[in-house]
């Protein structure tokens, strides 16, 4: 007699689920997608080489399978077809069906006076219906077409986009960088620049003071103009080097004229326009030796004139005078910005 063996079928439903797992997911099936043709207009680059473009950014996402170009090519020969001119719903639909594809990607990249648009379709074949669709437009930076391609792609299949490369080919007055300004290789911002210096310490006194004293009859908030000349020697991952020179001049709304050089080595930032520098000022201010006799300022020019055969009664030193000569000096400045537009 022979014996049967029975398992639960609880127990067979355990021991076999990872199997029948594992099995569904390596028979899982992309959909089929045929690009041909992307009408151009405006560009070098004619339809073919535009669907070429178009066909391995669609590939890239790895949402569907892209039929491959010479596939195609070898179908669209056995079977006779002309692929001129067939963007519309129907001419793709019928040659969707004799490429066997599940869907088609059709569109077209125009440049419309200073836009390029770039629009997109996809077809199912099944349905014979547009399944998806998606327009964008981008400032007029042709060399950055596979870029506004792939965006448009990402965006049409509902996949992120990086924002800032978004803003950088669509607002024009976004920060400028070699991305969106392809016909400069570095992006510069020399120009004027313009701002206010605040006096502390010791020589807040000095300016105050009458000029008959040494002062300089002036109040310690003194205007700035100047010019930023610099140049960028790396541009690269939203950052730039930079190399600035920038000569003022200070204190012109108060009749003084005090001159400085700022000689910086920068970082900025292409994202939000931040930037941070450091190096140094080389400046002129007007200065003369004398010496504090009782808390008095004396000369030494004054005092030798006066008393000629006598040596200074204190330590003679240096310190800002309107009446001195011009002596240059030098610091080191750290140094934290923003420019909120380009230039």
């Amino acid at each position: 007699m022979k014996k049967f063996q029975f398992f639960p079928f609880g127990l067979l439903i355990f021991l076999f689920w990872p199997l029948l797992a594992a099995t569904q997911q390596t028979t899982t099936i992309k959909e089929k997608v045929g690009v041909l043709y992307i009408d151009s207009k405006g560009f070098s680059l004619d339809p073919v080489q535009m669907g070429n473009m178009t066909r391995l950014e669609l590939d890239k996402t790895g949402i569907y399978e892209v039929l491959d170009k010479y596939d195609v090519e070898y179908l669209v020969e056995k079977e006779g077809l002309k692929l001129e001119n067939c963007y519309g719903k129907i001419c793709l639909t019928e040659t969707g069906k004799k490429l066997r594809a599940d869907k088609m990607l059709t569109g077209s990249v125009e440049l419309l006076g200073e836009r390029v648009v770039v629009s997109f379709r996809l077809i199912d074949i099944g349905t014979e219906s547009v399944e998806k669709s998606q327009v964008m437009e981008f400032l007029n930076l042709r060399p950055q077409v596979q870029l506004m391609i792939q965006l448009t792609i990402r965006a049409m299949l509902g996949l992120p986009n990086d924002p800032n490369i978004v803003n950088k080919l669509t607002k024009a007055d976004d920060y400028v960088s070699a991305l969106n300004l392809p016909e400069k290789a570095k992006l510069n911002l020399s120009g004027p620049r313009m701002g206010m210096t605040v006096f502390s310490g010791p020589q807040v006194q000095r300016i105050q003071d009458p000029e008959r004293t040494g002062g300089f009859n002036a109040r310690p908030v003194m205007f700035q103009f100047g010019y930023q000349f610099e140049t960028t020697y790396l541009n690269q991952g939203g950052l730039q080097a930079l190399f600035e020179f920038i000569p003022i001049i200070t204190g012109l709304d108060q009749g003084q004229i005090l001159p400085s050089i700022s000689i910086l080595h920068g970082v900025r930032s292409n994202k939000n326009g931040f930037e941070f520098a450091f190096g140094p000022v080389i400046y002129v201010n007007k200065e003369a030796e004398g010496f504090y006799n009782n808390g008095t300022w004396t000369r030494l020019t004054e005092w030798q004139l006066a008393n000629p055969d006598l040596p200074p009664p204190a330590e003679v030193e240096s310190r800002l005078d309107s009446r001195g000569g011009p002596k240059p000096s030098s610091s080191f400045v750290f140094a934290f910005g923003k420019s909120f537009k380009s230039g």
